[in-house]
């Protein structure tokens, strides 16, 4: 109702000051050395301005973004309501105050939880009984026919045996839902809070804070149907990688942009849905093969392709109505192209490390020599020749009628 000034309990998404954790060694996949970063993008509190009692608000939340049946919001209503009562604004202060005034000064329970590393993530889940969750899983596309008789001869080479494993490990997270009742799964999903927004202290497990770094509504878990918890194993590893961690908050940026923004989070959950398909169309074994490993590849190849649509959105102005022509471009770009997306991600974070801090597409190294790309070991790859770089800028989208049959309904936000 208009007028009305609403005070739940925001203090739920509340970075009061308190303890500030504690830097720790971590290996990310057994490639890279993580040092904690806490220069983040702070994000402000999301209270409603007004000038003259009618100005438009600066920006609005993930759950107002409803255009196009884009985002499946569970906040109900369109428009933001913009407060016009002087009185009853300094009544919601007063309210605030008090409510910030009642929070215990150095409880125990404000002490933050430590950051996890994706490799404790990944050993919790290594050492877990998933019986259950493996039976249910579908690791490869089911050919039948032709297409399984072309696919055997002309398709990529099948994994290695003593890989089936991991791969196994990789479909069977994706199939694990998120539980308040594991520690872990709570440490997962503070921690990438804490790396995205540069806050100190835990938040509370349900609240608009979420809508913040680019959940659909107060409780993460609605939107990890198409991914399970690899979603969030995902976005730990970009987080927490050194590397990778200046490339994530560059992207988050952009996602909070006037007219360019985009839900972070919902958008790296379908950057995993398309890199599952891709490693379950077994177009990831090659490199899998060749350096012996599931989950560092496919870590990586995630990476690359939140890189391409990054770069895609950015140098293109997209807005969050093109996001199901962009998705089922990238999604379409990657399962063609994989080595060559890894690669753009090689001499990205090389152009990076050198200071060059490309923010537009990388050159396009395809065809030139050099080493495969490791988020975290030596890179011996190509160097920033010019490629194919000018065929990036003039992508162009395809639109949903141009695309097969079998790719429709696939590119969405989930």
């Amino acid at each position: 109702m208009e007028g009305d000034i609403s005070v739940e309990s925001h203090t739920e998404g509340l970075t009061c000051l308190s303890h500030e954790c504690k830097p720790f060694e971590e290996v990310t996949n057994g490639h890279s050395i993580h040092k904690p970063v806490t220069n983040g993008l702070p994000i402000g509190h999301r209270v409603k301005e007004q000038s003259n009692g009618n100005a438009s608000l600066r920006s609005l939340p993930i759950s107002a973004l409803k255009q196009n049946g884009l985002l499946q919001t569970l906040a109900a209503g369109g428009e933001p309501m913009v407060a016009e009562e002087s009185s009853e604004l300094e009544k919601a202060r007063e309210e605030w105050e008090a409510v910030e005034s009642a929070q215990p000064a150095a409880s125990e329970e404000s002490v933050p939880t430590p950051l996890i590393s994706f490799n404790e993530a990944l050993q919790y889940f290594q050492t877990t009984d998933l019986g259950e969750l493996l039976r249910n899983i579908q690791p490869t596309v089911r050919r039948t026919g032709l297409a399984a008789i072309t696919h055997f001869f002309f398709g990529p080479p099948r994994l290695h045996r003593e890989l089936l494993e991991e791969r196994d490990l990789v479909f069977a997270i994706a199939q694990c839902s998120l539980d308040n009742s594991q520690a872990v799964h709570m440490r997962v999903l503070q921690t990438i809070y804490k790396r995205l927004v540069g806050g100190r202290l835990d938040c509370a497990r349900y609240g608009d804070h979420w809508e913040n770094i680019g959940f659909q509504g107060t409780d993460p878990a609605t939107d990890l149907r198409g991914t399970g918890f690899l979603g969030l194993m995902h976005t730990l590893y970009f987080v927490m990688d050194p590397e990778t961690l200046p490339l994530a908050r560059d992207i988050y940026k952009l996602s909070q942009h006037p007219t360019q923004n985009f839900p972070f989070s919902v958008m790296s959950i379908n950057m995993t849905r398309i890199a599952l398909q891709v490693l379950r169309e077994e177009a990831l074994s090659k490199e899998c093969n060749r350096r012996q490993q599931v989950v560092g590849v496919l870590n990586e190849f995630y990476v690359a392709t939140y890189l391409h649509l990054f770069q895609l959105w950015k140098t293109q102005q997209k807005t969050i109505s093109d996001s199901g022509y962009v998705l089922k471009e990238v999604e379409l770009f990657a399962k063609k192209n994989p080595k060559q997306m890894m690669r753009r991600l090689e001499v990205f974070l090389k152009e990076q490390r050198a200071g060059a801090g490309p923010r537009g597409p990388s050159p396009d190294p395809q065809g030139q020599q050099g080493g495969s790309p490791s988020l975290g070991g030596a890179r011996t790859g190509p160097g920033s020749g010019s490629g194919q770089g000018s065929k990036e800028k003039q992508m162009h989208f395809t639109g949903v009628c141009e695309l097969p049959p079998d790719m429709e309904g696939e590119a969405r936000l989930i």
